[in-house]
């Protein structure tokens, strides 16, 4: 699950939730605000497709969304 992680590295850039989802949006996923807090929360899983459009709106790798260690 990359929930933390993502809400991590959103929160440290100083993204606000709305403007992330926004982003992702734009990026031809569609997710809605449920949808996202839900994963944030880890009460669900992310998509492939999501787990790419959110490493390219965090300028970070994919593998980097699972990097728990170095939160």
């Amino acid at each position: 699950m990359v929930g933390k992680k993502i809400e991590y590295l959103r929160k440290k850039r100083g993204i606000k939730q709305k403007d992330f989802i926004e982003r992702i949006q734009v990026m031809g996923c569609d997710m809605n605000p449920t949808s996202y807090s839900k994963l944030e929360g880890q009460l669900r899983s992310a998509t492939d497709m999501e787990i790419y459009v959110i490493s390219k709106i965090l300028n970070v790798s994919i593998e980097d969304l699972f990097d728990i260690e170095n939160g």
